[in-house]
């Protein structure tokens, strides 16, 4: 019998499927949220490494919590600004198996606002 696969796992599969179809050599924007913080990394596959990252768990970002779309949004932006500073300009977006609306939503919007293209 083959694997039970949640929805989410099922969501994260379809996303992943057709992000390595139209990425072409880009690196990829990958969030990840729990109900308490959320956290954003732009990653390398080609090198197998994480390039820059940022989270709610910052200093900077510490004394906001991470489960409001401000704090996401925030997350999104500096992300971006260190992607940016890293030379990396466009991204392909990997929200893994979460929805995008609400906090997802919010970061992704704040990091195309900051400058990333995706």
């Amino acid at each position: 019998m083959g694997k039970v696969l949640s929805m989410f796992e099922k969501r994260r599969q379809r996303v992943r499927t057709s992000l390595k179809a139209t990425s072409k050599g880009r690196v990829r924007l990958s969030i990840h949220r729990t109900s308490q913080h959320i956290y954003a990394q732009v990653i390398d596959d080609s090198k197998g490494g994480t390039v820059v990252a940022a989270s709610t768990l910052e200093k900077a970002l510490k004394g906001k919590t991470g489960a409001t779309s401000a704090a996401a949004a925030e997350v999104g932006k500096l992300v971006a600004e260190r992607a940016k500073q890293a030379g990396i300009a466009k991204v392909v977006f990997d929200r893994g198996g979460f929805i995008y609306h609400g906090r997802v939503k919010a970061l992704a919007e704040a990091a195309r606002a900051a400058g990333l293209e995706f």
